[in-house]
């Protein structure tokens, strides 16, 4: 399960019946997910289950259809807001579970008031002169709201214009189109400060009739000096950069230790710098008696090291830095930088083909490295000094009889230990059915030459950050997450089926395709779907990473199909061919 995280109840247990039924029954009746007391903001839940096999499974009176051979069971039914109670029987056997429906929006309190956490800025900000400051609040339809800052009263207007979007996980189940405003409306005003100096926390005041309330943001409003000049140095092996000032964001190009930027504005625990990103505080260090970080940049020069092509691009000061990849392109832009560029020097290394350069004004350039092939096998990003490194993966040397001798290939047994992953309908976990498949898939990748490298090889717990941090160390050929899929609670579980495969960086996306494409055909098994995903085990970008979704933990059909060991050793011997005809089709030769 790549993307969903069961309630810690369905994880640590499930429902079921008395010990004493379970003596009388040939199979318990039993439910896995959702647990009793589950809380969602979807408008329907479905139940995995499973039960005997011999008489049906009521589900509120009405008998549940679509049962596996082997009696398992995921209905969807709807939820009206608030409490709602279904009983589950067969025979004597009886459970009941209460799933509570909660508003996914913000939520006004009894009284007149405003929807708590609503009130702008919800931590303290700071903004340069010119910057827009917006003010917003929650508050019930038709009332009157306005705030005083530093002595100024802005009127707030509702934004009923503006509709609500999903979460990204909406795209997993083709849930994804904008949501009609219903319910409290947002209130909002945004100005530009001209001059420096300490605003403070806006008080708002919420009017509805003869009603008055009043109440103050959490954050405080500041607007900073721009002769006051701040400069952080990222002290993280890769700082995070986002488009935004929380995890919510977008992720950029992350940026390579030592790089310095301009501090452009603050919020909360976030620094927005120069060209753009935010990136949070604790990943950097203020540089004393900083100064504006510009850089010129003339000569680039190349050398190849075993295994890599080192570009090297040598700047007064480490800028931030940010990557663009096309199919047989690599555009690597420099940012707060103005070239002086007339030589450049490309090793003839049987991988670029050539080197471009275009300068961005008034402060960028952009260098665009163009491949001899469509395929690239990952690159790397460092400072030495002020000297800025890119690394380009040479593509695998293969031997036409064998093509994964020599490769390394990384598999990922996803979960483990303590994180069962998702759960089929009989309460099997996921992490199990993930490690039988991987350490199959392990000996078919040997039997082909490969060097296998497993980040477990029991139920052991290893963290979600080790797994991308084992590859970066490991430098495979490439790498592949191995998972069985689940889906949020507004999923159909009883009809959705099938292989999904997941990439984010252009050089995995023919993997994550062909491999998907491999094992449709050659298992006749239904397709999910290939999905750019922005998650933890496709964000590598040393070597082409992959993470793909062999089916579906939760869909009581193909659990069966799922948990067969014989068709394990057939999923896990196609794979491997797969893998071995994509490397013999992308890579190079001897």
């Amino acid at each position: 399960m790549a993307q969903w995280v069961w309630g810690a109840a369905a994880l640590a247990g499930f429902s079921t019946v008395g010990i004493a039924t379970l003596a009388q029954a040939q199979t318990a009746l039993q439910v896995v997910y959702p647990p009793d007391g589950h809380q969602t903001t979807a408008e329907q839940i479905f139940f995995i289950g499973t039960g005997a096999t011999d008489q049906p499974v009521l589900l509120n009176g009405e008998p549940i259809e679509g049962r596996s051979a082997s009696g398992h069971f995921a209905p969807s039914r709807p939820l009206s807001l608030g409490a709602n109670t279904f009983t589950l029987t067969q025979g004597d056997q009886t459970l009941s579970i209460t799933v509570t429906r909660v508003a996914s929006g913000p939520v006004l309190p009894e009284t007149l008031g405003f929807a708590e956490g609503s009130l702008l800025p919800g931590a303290d900000i700071a903004r340069q002169p010119g910057d827009w400051v917006c003010l917003g609040a929650v508050a019930p339809a038709n009332a009157t709201v306005t705030a005083v800052l530093a002595g100024q009263t802005y009127t707030l207007l509702p934004q009923g214009d503006r509709a609500d979007l999903p979460p990204n996980s909406a795209v997993l189940t083709d849930q994804a189109s904008p949501i009609a405003t219903t319910g409290p409306s947002r209130y909002e005003s945004c100005f530009m400060a001209e001059e420096p100096g300490d605003l403070g926390q806006p008080v708002y005041r919420l009017a509805q009739g003869t009603s008055v309330v009043t109440d103050a943001a959490p954050g405080s409003v500041s607007i900073l000096d721009p002769s006051a000049i701040e400069v952080v140095e990222v002290t993280a092996a890769a700082g995070v950069a986002r488009t935004g000032p929380s995890t919510d964001y977008s992720r950029l190009t992350p940026l390579p230790q030592g790089t310095r930027a301009q501090i452009t504005s603050r919020e909360g625990e976030w620094l927005r710098l120069d060209y753009g990103g935010w990136i949070r505080a604790a990943e950097t260090q203020p540089v004393a008696g900083g100064s504006v970080v510009r850089s010129l940049i003339r000569g680039v020069t190349s050398r190849q090291v075993p295994g890599w092509t080192e570009i090297y691009f040598p700047l007064q000061v480490p800028v931030p830095v940010s990557v663009e990849q096309g199919t047989d392109t690599f555009t690597l832009t420099l940012h707060n930088t103005v070239p002086q560029t007339d030589t450049i020097y490309v090793t003839d290394d049987g991988l670029v083909e050539r080197l471009d350069w275009n300068p961005v004004l008034p402060d960028q350039v952009e260098y665009r490295i163009n491949f001899k092939t469509d395929q690239q096998w990952g690159y790397k990003l460092r400072y030495e000094g002020t000297t800025l490194v890119l690394s380009l993966k040479q593509p695998p040397s293969l031997q036409a009889s064998r093509p994964l001798a020599g490769t390394t290939i990384l598999v990922d047994p996803g979960h483990g230990g303590d994180e069962p992953g998702s759960r089929g309908p009989n309460g099997t976990p996921e992490k199990d059915v993930n490690l039988e498949v991987s350490l199959l898939l392990q000996a078919a990748l040997e039997a082909r030459g490969a060097q296998v490298i497993m980040t477990r090889t029991a139920d052991s717990t290893v963290g979600v950050n080790d797994r991308p941090a084992q590859i970066a160390q490991v430098e495979p050929t490439l790498a592949l997450s191995i998972h069985y899929n689940a889906l949020p609670d507004s999923g159909d579980a009883q009809n959705t089926a099938g292989i999904g495969a997941f990439w984010f960086h252009t050089q995995a996306h023919s993997l994550a395709q062909f491999l998907h494409d491999y094992l449709v055909t050659e298992l006749d098994r239904p397709s999910y779907g290939v999905f750019w995903n922005n998650l933890a085990l496709t964000r590598p970008h040393v070597a082409p990473s992959v993470l793909l979704e062999l089916g579906f933990m939760i869909n009581p059909n193909e659990f069966e199909w799922v948990t067969d060991p014989q068709k394990q050793a057939k999923l896990a011997e196609t794979l491997a061919e797969g893998v071995e005809l994509w490397v013999q089709q992308t890579g190079g030769g001897e």
